[in-house]
């Protein structure tokens, strides 16, 4: 082959491969942008072989297993929210669906104690402005009421996490910024790791999807919703009907690898891991109360001649009774604490029985919607309340 003839091949080939090159680029330059397509960069990443350390306490109890418990703040005095934070609970559940509370008075209250309790928040629902708000005021637990289908769910992880698990927002000013700037790795980085995001399970719809819910990636814990699953159900618990519920939603949950959350006095139950305690004003009565029962039980009571009584075991008992009826806020709660009552009361002294019997009666007598329930509960347990 002359040298003539080989160069006319390589030009021949050389514009065949040029032009299918072209033929190639103009094709891709056609095809239409795919987001799915996309491979998400490393901007975000932590180097290679370094693990995103837990920051978050309420999320370190639950990595080791729990439990994890949140105290429930419903007013907005930056003084009592800092006490109930240093109490010793895992994080704090700021309650925004059922209060009035506006987001500037939330950001002031975690602004001004950060922790030790990791900033918690009930959101109203789940879309985006409530959540990105939680977010960006430096909430670190996020809690979602009535999560009734898998939409809403992943609704909820949307905005909770930043991409590429989901679609928050990264915007300039955000509150964590004054709280976070200094966790190990970085708070965008180690952010998706650190977040707990508990959907509540409140409904028979919820119910029916929540082995679905608890598989979606994000999904931190499951909550059991003691008194609205009693009232979307119309029974209560006790009633097989209703623990079935409860049953479905652990079992959910425990099939997913999540942690199942429920009110503290079901911290008996093995199957939940997390819990909601009570409120600051079930706190300061239960405390007060104590406080109380111990003068009374060192001077002795009123009309009595001062005469001093022994050291009483219903102290606690009477505590607990004030600080979960005193107002009834949680029916479900109230009648725990009256059923707690009564069982102690039948290993107590025949004084420390009348002193139990006079306080179921004041109780009763300032919640006559629940006297008659209150009596059925406590003469269950074995205590018989008078009406004098």
């Amino acid at each position: 082959m002359s040298t003539k003839q080989l160069f006319t091949i390589v030009t021949v080939t050389t514009c065949i491969l040029l032009g299918a090159t072209a033929q190639y680029a103009a094709a891709q330059q056609d095809e239409p942008f795919r987001a799915r397509d996309f491979d998400y960069g490393s901007r975000f990443a932590l180097p290679d072989g370094q693990q995103a350390e837990i920051w978050n306490p309420a999320k370190r109890k639950l990595v080791a297993g729990g439990p994890m418990i949140g105290g429930t703040v419903r007013a907005v005095d930056p003084r009592t929210y800092c006490a109930m934070a240093a109490a010793g609970y895992d994080f704090i559940w700021v309650e925004m669906q059922h209060e009035a509370i506006s987001w500037e008075q939330v950001a002031r209250l975690w602004r001004t104690c950060p922790g030790p309790a990791a900033p918690g928040v009930r959101v109203a629902y789940a879309n985006e402005r409530e959540i990105q708000h939680a977010t960006d005021m430096g909430a670190a637990v996020i809690v979602v009421p009535t999560i009734d289908s898998v939409e809403e769910a992943q609704a909820a992880i949307n905005w909770t996490y930043f991409p590429p698990i989901g679609r928050r927002s990264s915007g300039g000013g955000q509150g964590p910024s004054a709280l976070w700037n200094r966790v190990p790795g970085g708070y965008r980085q180690t952010w998706n790791d650190n977040v707990v995001l508990i959907l509540m399970i409140e409904t028979l719809e919820g119910v029916e999807n929540a082995r679905a819910i608890a598989k979606l990636p994000g999904v931190t814990a499951l909550f059991a919703a003691s008194g609205d699953l009693g009232n979307f159900s119309g029974f209560g618990e006790g009633d097989a009907e209703y623990e079935a519920l409860i049953t479905e939603i652990a079992t959910a949950a425990q099939e997913a690898g999540i942690h199942a959350c429920a009110p503290l006095r079901w911290a008996n139950r093995p199957a939940f891991t997390c819990f909601q305690a009570g409120t600051e004003a079930a706190n300061i009565r239960r405390g007060a109360a104590a406080e109380i029962q111990q003068a009374e039980e060192r001077f002795g009571s009123s009309g009595a001649g001062g005469t001093p009584v022994t050291g009483s075991g219903a102290a606690a008992v009477l505590a607990n009774l004030t600080a979960e009826c005193g107002a009834v806020t949680y029916e479900a709660d109230c009648f725990a604490a009256v059923e707690q009552a009564a069982t102690a009361a039948r290993s107590m002294s025949t004084a420390e029985q009348a002193q139990i019997g006079r306080r179921l009666r004041e109780v009763m007598g300032a919640n006559p919607s629940q006297a008659a329930r209150i009596r059925e509960i406590a003469a269950r347990a074995g205590l018989t309340v008078g009406n004098r």
